[in-house]
């Protein structure tokens, strides 16, 4: 598994610029088991994903959804970040 938290920040940079930041933290911590179907379709995806992700992001991505852990840190992370400092 390839960790890479350092794509975290522009993740969440981008999705909090598109008010998706909570909706993304909410689902990631809601679809549970769902998230490695979702790893999969990311797998699979690469192809046409490749068109809008680099293959460091969308692997990151799939790497994220297959690990619990680390799709609970980056929901956690997530909202975190998107607080009023």
């Amino acid at each position: 598994m390839n960790s890479n938290p350092h794509l975290w920040q522009t993740w969440a940079d981008a999705l909090h610029r598109w008010g998706l930041d909570n909706l993304v933290a909410t689902l990631l911590e809601s679809t549970g088991p769902l998230n490695l179907l979702g790893a999969q379709l990311v797998y699979l995806g690469q192809p046409v994903l490749g068109q809008f992700l680099s293959q460091e992001h969308s692997n990151a991505l799939a790497d994220l959804l297959e690990n619990p852990e680390m799709t609970q840190a980056f929901s956690t992370y997530l909202r975190k970040h998107t607080q009023p400092s």
